[in-house]
């Protein structure tokens, strides 16, 4: 069975064409609702990485690209809000600690919905959030620059960095509570309906068995650095989507590069480790955002004046490919991108 015809690539294209896509424009200006999000759970597609034996579909990894495509081109803001649930689900798939047999059965299913609450573990070793051990579990202190899908997710998996510089990743409800505020959902260029907040913690004391992950620092930021480096799915889905608003004879040297693009990025991911080429991934990376931001700027200029409108499909793809250029950055891809753009 290739990717394409697994039956949860073609769960994808139905919630796309029937949900998505028909309301994304309107979406875009009031916000993901919870009925979104419902139907995403119904879909089964929460669980396409999750092992089968906790109810997940145990999918490969080209079979979950091409789900995070369609959902991306359909509608980034959905898309940005459920892509953050399965980091924390291939996390439990790995995990030993008493935390996985609670939740990634319940997550796996759809039951649960998942955010991610670390990002700010990138800045080290500028500690934005303190995680000091007490008696029974944990105290979690500082500022979470962003958590996306307030409202809208059940848990979050949330970093700190101890004293000795160990990072632990716990589970968290993602709700206000004891020690834990968020700020008003921020209004951002673009996805500002996907509901990304700013959390100050304050005392947030989580139990041991929230712990789902410790690590020394260092070892964690090593295997994080591999993961940003690949072109992202999401990149690929916004440029298809920015393609179809095209006519061919413009759009087929665009479809072309971006086919090719595409085709060397996920070969570099799934046949060599990930520690290897790292170049040639970065280049790839950033190849891929050139082809994006051609079939964007296309889209917009084929619009014309048209696209100036906030409900236009061209011009909401301009502003999901500049968010993309920045989601999941890190200094080395920042840096690669724009060398690139100085040359």
């Amino acid at each position: 069975m290739t990717a394409a015809s697994h039956p949860l690539v073609s769960t994808a294209r139905s919630l796309a064409d029937d949900l998505l896509a028909p309301n994304a424009a309107r979406i875009d200006q009031e916000g993901v609702p919870a009925s979104h999000i419902e139907a995403v759970r119904r879909s089964g597609l929460l669980g396409v990485s999750a092992p089968e034996e906790y109810g997940g579909a145990g999918a490969p990894d080209a079979v979950a690209r091409e789900v995070q495509e369609i959902l991306a081109g359909a509608c980034c803001s959905t898309w940005f809000v459920q892509t953050q649930h399965h980091t924390p689900v291939r996390l439990l798939a790995k995990s030993e600690l008493p935390v996985r047999e609670r939740l990634l059965a319940p997550l796996a299913s759809g039951e649960l919905l998942a955010g991610i609450a670390y990002a700010h573990v990138r800045a080290f070793p500028r500690v934005p959030v303190r995680a000091t051990a007490e008696r029974d579990g944990w105290r979690f202190d500082g500022t979470v620059p962003w958590f996306t899908g307030w409202g809208l997710n059940d848990m979050m998996l949330l970093a700190g960095v101890t004293d000795s510089d160990e990072t632990v990743f716990a589970f968290a409800d993602a709700r206000e509570q004891p020690g834990l505020r968020a700020s008003e959902p921020m209004r951002l260029a673009a996805l500002t309906a996907a509901q990304t907040v700013s959390l100050e913690l304050d005392g947030l004391r989580l139990p041991e068995e929230s712990v789902v992950l410790r690590t020394p620092h260092d070892r964690w930021s090593a295997t994080d650095r591999l993961k940003t480096l690949n072109a992202g799915p999401a990149v690929f889905g916004v440029a298809r989507a920015a393609l179809s608003l095209l006519d061919e004879e413009t759009a087929a040297p665009l479809r072309a590069r971006l086919a090719e693009v595409r085709r060397q990025a996920y070969v570099l991911a799934d046949g060599a480790p990930p520690h290897e080429h790292i170049a040639e991934r970065l280049a790839l990376r950033t190849r891929a955002y050139e082809v994006m931001q051609a079939a964007t700027t296309a889209a917009v200029v084929s619009g014309g004046g048209r696209s100036m409108l906030l409900t236009h499909r061209a011009q909401r793809l301009a502003r999901e490919g500049l968010f993309l250029l920045v989601q999941g950055q890190t200094q080395e891809s920042r840096t690669a991108h724009l060398d690139s753009l100085t040359r």
